[in-house]
């Protein structure tokens, strides 16, 4: 049996399915070939993560398929239902990720407190001619300690960033329509538990309360945060997307940011990947990453240690 896995698997995947007797395949196949290239390979298993798409061409044309898997949460790239009425297994890795998504939002969510995402451009440029001028230009930072931090989505990336808030001092409220209350366990290093109970409030409350906000919402049709969203928060609020592209609308956000209802934001997905608009690329009060919530070595492992468990599990 033969895997291929087209944007890429860990090691520890590799290795996993490699002492089952799993063949695995990491080149990587331009999209418009990749139906001809399963074929001839007989390829059992196509693994993706964002840059391939599994569409109907794909699973109506590859007969020797059995499974397609994501690395990672959302499974907007691959027609999910369609493969699964056809036969076919379809998995991903709803859980690995998570807390290295929580800890990219804490990581913008701090250079922005204290303008770090400014400085780290303006320093090498004005350092040596302008220090004071850059040094007052970051007087007016900001501590999350003892901030309130909303977050829009509680399920696993939503409940690791908030413990992830909850240990750097934020008060945490969330809304969910699917979930009512969450119990959160942070764990620390020398093995003690502290237990959270969040009990989910309304949208509307979220947004006029909190000082930081974060979305972990899937892809949907409509916008999660649009002017009317926008209009209902706090002056100066901070704002992360670090889920899909298209569920903050990006007109709206810039409108936000000029008028200073939005301090500033982090965008680590956009609506048009992998093209970003030049207007979000230029603004100086965006914090900008290219989609890289996953991107650690340690989720790496685990998604690929997940994936290939799952893969053992069906074929076996």
């Amino acid at each position: 049996m033969k895997v291929l896995a087209n944007d890429g698997i860990a090691q520890s995947g590799i290795d996993a399915l490699q002492a089952e007797g799993i063949e695995v395949i990491t080149t990587t196949v331009a999209q418009n070939q990749l139906v001809n290239y399963i074929n001839e390979n007989e390829i059992t298993v196509l693994l993706v993560r964002s840059a391939t798409t599994v569409r109907t061409d794909i699973i109506d044309g590859c007969p020797s398929l059995k499974i397609i898997g994501r690395g990672g949460v959302g499974m907007d790239n691959i027609d999910v239902d369609y493969a699964r009425e056809k036969g076919l297994k379809v998995i991903n890795t709803p859980a690995a990720s998570s807390h290295s998504v929580a800890e990219l939002v804490f990581g913008h969510f701090y250079g922005m407190a204290r303008f770090l995402h400014n400085t780290n451009r303006d320093m090498p440029l004005e350092g040596d001619t302008n220090f004071k001028g850059l040094k007052k230009a970051c007087a007016k930072g900001v501590e999350l300690k003892g901030k309130t931090l909303g977050v829009l989505g509680i399920g696993r990336i939503g409940q690791a960033t908030a413990k992830v808030a909850l240990g750097a001092g934020m008060k945490v409220i969330a809304f969910d329509p699917f979930i009512d209350t969450v119990n959160l366990e942070l764990e620390f290093f020398d093995g003690q538990t502290v237990n959270f109970d969040i009990d989910t409030i309304s949208k509307d409350e979220v947004l006029k309360q909190s000082d930081f906000i974060t979305l972990h919402v899937p892809a949907q049709k409509d916008y999660v945060i649009g002017k009317a969203e926008f209009d209902s928060m706090k002056d100066g609020v901070i704002l992360a997307n670090a889920a899909r592209g298209g569920v903050v609308d990006e007109t709206a956000l810039v409108e936000a940011l000029l008028s200073g209802k939005v301090a500033q934001a982090a965008l680590d997905v956009f609506e048009n990947e992998p093209t970003p608009e030049m207007q979000l690329l230029m603004n100086p009060n965006l914090s900008l990453s290219p989609h890289i919530g996953a991107a650690t070595g340690e989720a790496q492992d685990r998604i690929g240690t997940e994936l290939a468990s799952q893969i053992i599990s069906i074929l076996h």
